[in-house]
């Protein structure tokens, strides 16, 4: 995610994107020590990234597969499995050193993927431009696809004149997608952040698709203005989407809030969870009516600040934020608390609608963060990706799941990452400004589990390659 806070360094990276400058390209393998473990693990003949543009061939690492095998940067993903056809995997990502979204879809259960573009709408001003991102991905019942992003428009000069929502359909597995684009604002002082999307598949609002988001009007650090979260749904498949309302309540002083994350429960109720950075709460409201009005919001969890700087993401900082989901009766929601010398990750369960929570810490020493959730539907399981560093203060992480399949009562961590990570050091090769980004995601369905990270392992560094996107099926 670009948070509000950043946009300076972010127009700046972007601006840096479009440059011909940074164009890249190809060269064949040229004698590199690597060459014979390349080939054992992808298969192909070997090639190595120079630029910003351009794939490899498919790679995997074991059970590690590299969905993205693309040149330049990519970060903060998301992951969906098709309920109608279970081989059928999409995930998402931003790229960092290109303007539009990306998509990976694989037709063959994780094994291979393939990667495509999200439209971008035209520039709103002469010889301006625009980028998408934050990607999520959710699918409905019989199958369709929903991309969920943010548009941020510039000038020529690089100045923000406007920013729209956008979710993009597909009903080929991800393979070409049809977007919508809604939500529409102009000026510096509007911007839409942080969206997340979600699909109800079983109540009364039968496939209603739901995308929440915060939207920044004026200056959030005033006492008059902030981050108001808010959402809007669609009842025909994406193609026009309701005018938002108001999830976070009426401005009272100061208020904030970010990370938007909505989530329907087996009776049909709609929840948003979000972080109010101005009150420092991980907050929840709940509409029993689809999405037309919310109850107050109710506190989660206190938080020790909008973002925590430990030492695997010093520079960027960990952003605070929920991922949530249920089963049956009972709510559960992940994040982050700590400080800035030891972060780690906790789940909130309720079994009173979201009245209260009670919390558990993941199994750990080591500073954990940009966490995700998934419940799967057919067993309960409670699964839990995030960053872990081993111990408190280390640089290098493995992307770890924490599972607990009684309920939120106790939960067993298994790295998924088969070879560490280190997103503090190595500029230019690794992009510090952005390092892992903001989330990541993790989908599980039918007993199966699949994570999504990014990762810059040697491996990959011996690559020419930067941050990728990683993924890995899971049976536990």
């Amino acid at each position: 995610m670009y948070r509000v806070v950043m946009l300076a360094a972010t127009v700046i990276a972007v601006l840096a994107a479009a440059a011909p400058a940074l164009a890249g390209n190809l060269t064949n393998y040229d004698g590199a020590s690597w060459y014979e473990k390349y080939l054992s693990v992808s298969g192909a003949a070997p090639q190595t990234c120079n630029g910003n543009t351009g794939e490899l061939g498919q790679l995997a690492f074991g059970n590690n597969v590299d969905a993205s095998h693309e040149c330049g940067s990519q970060s903060e993903t998301s992951i969906a499995i098709n309920p109608a056809s279970s081989s059928n995997v999409i995930a998402g990502s931003n790229e960092i050193q290109r303007l539009p979204m990306r998509a990976m879809y694989s037709k063959d259960g994780g094994k291979t993927f393939t990667g495509v573009d999200l439209p971008l709408p035209p520039p709103r001003t002469k010889n301006g431009f625009d980028f998408g991102s934050d990607p999520g991905i959710a699918f409905d019942s019989n199958g369709t696809a929903y991309y969920s992003y943010i548009i941020v428009f510039f000038s020529s000069g690089g100045s923000i004149n406007g920013t729209e929502m956008a979710v993009a359909r597909s009903s080929d597995g991800g393979a070409t997608w049809t977007p919508t684009f809604f939500a529409p604002q102009t000026g510096e002082g509007q911007f839409n952040d942080k969206p997340m999307i979600t699909v109800d598949t079983g109540s009364a609002h039968h496939d209603r698709i739901y995308v929440a988001w915060d939207n920044a009007t004026g200056n959030s650090s005033s006492t008059k203005n902030g981050n108001n979260v808010v959402l809007s749904f669609s009842d025909d498949g994406g193609r026009t989407f309701s005018t938002p309302v108001s999830v976070s309540g009426p401005f009272t002083g100061r208020t904030g809030g970010i990370g938007a994350d909505p989530y329907v429960t087996g009776n049909g109720d709609l929840h948003v969870a979000w972080q109010d950075y101005a009150h420092l709460v991980i907050a929840d409201a709940v509409s029993h009516d689809g999405g037309a009005t919310f109850s107050a919001p109710r506190v989660i969890s206190l938080v020790g600040g909008f973002d925590l700087g430990i030492a695997a993401e010093a520079v960027r900082r960990a952003l605070v934020y929920p991922s949530c989901g249920s089963f049956g009766t009972s709510l559960y929601c992940s994040y982050a608390n700590g400080s800035d010398a030891a972060s780690s990750v906790f789940v909130a369960k309720s079994t009173d609608g979201g009245s209260t929570w009670t919390s558990k810490a993941m199994p750990g020493n080591g500073d954990q963060f940009n966490q995700w959730l998934a419940v799967d539907s057919a067993n309960g399981s409670v699964n839990v990706a995030y960053y872990d560093s081993g111990t408190h203060g280390a640089a290098a992480t493995r992307y770890t799941l924490a599972r607990s399949t009684n309920g939120g009562k106790t939960y067993t961590a298994t790295p998924v990452a088969n070879a560490p990570t280190d997103e503090s050091c190595c500029a230019p090769s690794v992009n510090l400004g952005n390092q892992y980004g903001d989330y990541e995601g993790l989908a599980a369905f039918g007993g199966v589990v699949r994570p999504v990270w990014t990762d810059r392992r040697q491996a990959v560094i011996d690559l020419g390659l930067r941050e990728e996107v990683f993924t890995a099926t899971l049976t536990p």
